[in-house]
């Protein structure tokens, strides 16, 4: 990872924000903390995880555009903000735990997977994705650009679409015959047809999940 950051105070970080133009609604829920910034655009060659990262503050500030190689991942509640003031491009987003994750750019990536609702996540920019699955409730607080690619989500969420499972997803995260319903495994995914487990698995192995991956 070849992130670069000073620990900003929370008053500092504000008025970074306010330099690039980010709305208040885009922060005002972010802890009143300090955070670690990266000054210019960030590349980062593997994956992202979240989870237990070894930061001063609460979370990442990227002033500027962030290129992950890999995926991005939260899996566990209590993981650190990220916020990217450009543009955010990786494999694929697969969010599950206490995620804040604001973008003031567009999000590029083969699949955005997010499941659970303990979530702030925001993207005043547009959603460009292959694939985007949505589970347990989750549905992003704000996407101020377009929604591209399909979606396979709940029938209760407004963002559902009527897709077929199979022409967006490679067929190892679909749910069979075979599998039990009551299969913790599932990791208790509700999007139609999709294997939680199976499809996390994927993603933690490097292996595509979308069948068509997005020009990034």
């Amino acid at each position: 990872m070849t992130l670069r950051t000073i620990n900003h105070s929370w008053a500092e970080t504000v008025a970074l924000f306010e330099q690039r133009n980010l709305p208040v609604s885009g922060y005002e829920n972010l802890y009143n903390e300090t955070y670690d910034v990266h000054t210019g655009d960030a590349s980062i060659s593997g994956d992202f995880v979240l989870d237990g990262a070894d930061l001063a503050g609460t979370g990442y500030v990227i002033d500027g555009d962030l290129t992950v190689g890999g995926n991005i991942v939260n899996l566990d509640d209590g993981c650190p903000a990220l916020i990217v003031l450009g543009d955010l491009r990786a494999g694929n987003i697969y969010l599950e735990g206490d995620v804040k994750l604001l973008v003031r750019g567009t999000v590029h990536v083969d699949a955005f997977i997010g499941n659970t609702t303990d979530k702030l996540v925001i993207i005043h920019g547009d959603l460009r994705a292959s694939v985007t699955v949505l589970s347990d409730e989750f549905s992003p607080d704000l996407i101020g650009g377009e929604l591209h690619g399909g979606v396979i989500a709940p029938p209760y969420l407004e963002l559902a679409q009527d897709r077929d499972p199979a022409t967006l997803l490679v067929p190892e995260v679909l749910v069979t015959d075979e599998d039990d319903d009551d299969d913790d495994d599932r990791r208790g995914f509700d999007a139609p047809r999709v294997h939680g487990g199976r499809l996390l698995q994927r993603i933690e192995e490097g292996l595509p999940v979308a069948r068509c991956s997005r020009p990034r």
